[in-house]
């Protein structure tokens, strides 16, 4: 009886092995510095995101500059004045932070760059770890860079090199 209940053990450790899953890492830090159109859409959304805070500091300075006036004119200025200036000031404010919102906002002018700029790159990367996913039968690939859980991985799993020269590109 314990040499059948000792050979059925066997023959399922046996079964659970081969059914094991495959699993891979990539560093999607690593593959993105190595793609010079991602470092060129960086570059240009950096660019475009100084200018446009530029703009927006332009405008709180105006506000910044009119309330300043304000307080050195008040003494001297009627009700009627004080509450025009007042009303610039907010006006002036009001422009500077609805800038700010269009341009930085949750659905900004920068967001839907970033898309048009990144998604495109972040696709093709996705394709290529799926086809190498499907191709070499992994069952879960984890993004080294992104997971502060993973203490330690063998650089044997690590498919980061592979993904870029599926994309096309040379490394070491």
């Amino acid at each position: 009886m314990k040499k059948l209940a000792l050979l059925l053990l066997i023959a399922l450790c046996t079964s659970f092995s081969a059914s094991a899953q495959k699993f891979a890492l990539v560093d999607m830090e690593y593959i993105l510095s190595n793609i010079p159109a991602y470092e060129r859409a960086n570059e240009q959304l950096n660019q475009t995101s100084k200018s446009w805070q530029a703009e927006v500091e332009a405008l709180s300075n105006k506000a910044q500059t009119l309330y300043k006036n304000y307080q050195n004119e008040s003494v001297f200025l009627s009700d009627a004045q004080k509450k025009e200036r007042e009303k610039a000031i907010v006006d002036k404010e009001k422009e500077a932070a609805d800038l700010k919102k269009k341009y930085f906002g949750p659905e900004g002018e920068l967001y839907k760059k970033r898309q048009s700029l990144i998604e495109p790159i972040q696709d093709e990367i996705y394709n290529a770890v799926k086809s190498i996913a499907t191709t070499k039968g992994f069952q879960l690939i984890l993004d080294r860079a992104s997971d502060n859980g993973i203490i330690f991985a063998s650089p044997s799993i690590d498919i980061s090199n592979e993904v870029l020269s599926k994309l096309g590109y040379d490394v070491r």
